[in-house]
């Protein structure tokens, strides 16, 4: 009779604990369950030295260079402060934006430091455990040959009857003379060449790590100063008497350089004639320096462009040059009350120039009260016939028909206010134009004409003009380092790039029956087509101390010698390399 299993007789269902106990899922936990903190160290700084990251840093650098390559920066000279000024005046709706952004000094920003600094780190990250690595490779001797040579890319055998011995002798000595890394151990030869590629690798690294250093050295330690000089005038490279100076942290008007530069001459050139008429041909500044505490020791010099004159520590560079007119004005008493060369700015390609000459010792006026004069204008080298046309410009950069075309004003210049001004522009709130016949007072002077000031002023005259140049003095010490990090870098990518690393093994075997079995095989480490030709050259010259013999007819019968006991495995094809590697 058969049993019925009742309800009452059925096993108890298990709980809700036991069944998640059998259960073959993920336990379920109140919260994430990490790696820990030093787990997340770890990966953080995998991640941040892995070729990838490198790589991204390097793009991010190069964007970043974007800005400050196409907007005017802040800390290079006067220049470029009034070229910021002047930017900022232009855009008034995305300056605010861009000063917040540091994008008017890119460069010593804190995101272009953050991206620098990284990198920085990136690269030490890379380089220390892989010389590390290399030099324990140097220092190791190549692998032991496989058990199975024929597992390998390129194989060759053959039997001779030459002694075992004397064949792997044979081949070691040939392989060193070929420049590899030879071990003759346990029957076999084991050798191995191209470890310059790791060289070429670790030095590519190292330069970029050099590069970034100069940099870095150049921004902490340099400094910048401009200095405007006329034909004849000289100055010492003191602060007092340099026009502006750009310092860093490690680089402050005390270490400017001792020396001091005159301005003997410029020689400026245009192409006369042609297609390219009024092209630059040549700007040379003669000039004479000295860098001991006796001026009148000095020393002969040019300076061109692209061919700065080195004196200490320092380079200076000419990047500007123009037109300084040489006025004299007299008061209603004929007495001179100014004379000298005042630079006029260059304005276009043909040096039309625009400045200012301010007389502020003028003295007492013809309605006996005190007053200053100032003229404002522009000097065309030169001048056409007619400013109908034209208007006041110059028609060729060199000095072919010079002309001064000036304004008179009377007044209060505004130096005594204390404020700083522009000394290449006239403060007129406080001054009146002079009027001549009902219109303001103008004139056009050729070197050597005069002028009768209107209202009994007195007079000006127009002596003659000279040249002068605009020269920046920059100290940056680690230009040096920069160079020779790029130079070492582009050495150590072809090395890198086209030097290839691979092994070699010889085994000679002693045959049961008699003779030697002898094999080689090579493996490159890299796609390389050298490993091929190679082991044929070694394959042809070991033939002089191995010479191959016809195999015997019951070769098949042959007792096989069996695999060598002290030989290891090895890989059918190279081992890939890490992804996250440098190499």
């Amino acid at each position: 009779m058969s049993k019925t299993t009742t309800e009452a007789e059925l096993p108890p269902a298990p709980d809700e604990t036991e069944a998640e106990r059998l259960s073959t899922a993920p336990v379920d936990s109140d919260g994430p369950t990490g790696i820990g903190v030093i787990g997340w160290a770890r990966w953080m700084w995998r991640q941040l030295t892995s070729m990838r990251v490198a790589l991204i840093l390097l793009f991010l650098l190069s964007l970043a260079a974007i800005p400050g390559s196409l907007l005017p920066q802040n800390g290079q000279g006067s220049q470029a402060a009034l070229k910021v000024v002047a930017w900022k005046a232009q855009h008034t709706t995305v300056a605010p934006v861009y000063e917040k952004l540091q994008l008017f000094d890119v460069y010593s920003s804190v995101w272009f430091s953050a991206i620098y600094i990284l990198l920085f780190v990136s690269l030490a990250g890379c380089i220390v455990p892989r010389t590390w690595q290399f030099v324990g490779v140097l220092r190791s001797r190549p692998p032991a040959a496989p058990r199975n040579l024929t597992r390998m890319p390129v194989y060759a055998a053959w039997r001779t009857e030459a002694e075992a011995e004397a064949v792997n002798a044979a081949a070691h000595r040939l392989l060193r003379r070929r420049g590899f890394r030879a071990h003759l151990s346990g029957g076999s030869v084991a050798a191995e060449k191209g470890y310059l590629r790791e060289v070429g690798n670790l030095l590519f690294h190292l330069s970029l790590f050099a590069l970034l250093g100069g940099f870095a050295w150049a921004s902490l330690a340099s400094g910048t100063a401009g200095k405007l000089m006329i034909e004849g005038e000289g100055y010492a490279n003191t602060i007092t008497q340099i026009d502006d100076f750009s310092g860093t942290p490690f680089y402050t008007s005390d270490d400017l350089d001792p020396f001091y530069l005159k301005l003997d001459s410029f020689t400026a050139r245009f192409q006369a004639s042609g297609s390219q008429i009024g092209a630059a041909r040549q700007f040379t500044a003669n000039v004479e320096y000295s860098t001991g505490s006796d001026p009148t020791q000095t020393t002969p010099g040019k300076i061109e462009v692209n061919h700065p004159l080195e004196i200490g520590g320092s380079k200076v560079f000419l990047i500007g040059h123009g037109f300084a007119p040489v006025v004299t004005v007299k008061n209603a008493k004929g007495e001179v009350v100014y004379h000298g060369a005042t630079p006029f700015l260059p304005q276009d390609a043909n040096q039309t120039s625009t400045g200012v000459v301010k007389v502020s010792d003028y003295g007492v006026g013809p309605d006996g009260k005190k007053v200053q004069l100032g003229f404002t204008g522009n000097f065309l080298p030169t001048a056409p016939a007619s400013f109908e046309n034209t208007g006041p410009i110059s028609l060729f950069p060199d000095d072919a028909a010079p002309m001064l075309v000036l304004n008179a004003w009377a007044g209060d210049l505004g130096n005594d206010a204390g404020r700083p001004q522009n000394i290449y522009q006239l403060e007129t709130r406080k001054m009146t134009q002079l009027m001549q016949d009902g219109q303001p007072a103008r004139v056009r002077l050729k070197p050597g004409q005069g002028w009768d000031l209107p209202d009994g002023y007195g007079t000006l005259t127009f002596d003659g003009y000279k040249r002068f140049v605009s020269l920046n003095i920059s100290h940056r010490p680690g230009n040096e380092v920069a160079l020779s990090g790029a130079v070492l870098a582009i050495l150590g990518l072809i090395g890198s790039l086209f030097i290839q690393r691979r092994r070699i093994w010889v085994r000679a075997l002693a045959l049961p029956g008699g003779g030697t079995q002898v094999e080689l095989a090579g493996l490159g480490r890299s796609e390389s087509a050298k490993i091929a030709d190679e082991l044929a050259e070694l394959a042809v010259d070991l033939q002089d101390d191995a010479p191959a013999t016809d195999e015997p007819d019951d070769s098949d019968d042959s007792e096989d010698p069996g695999p060598d006991p002290g030989a290891v495995d090895a890989p059918s094809e190279p081992v890939p390399a890490d992804q996250n590697s440098k190499e």
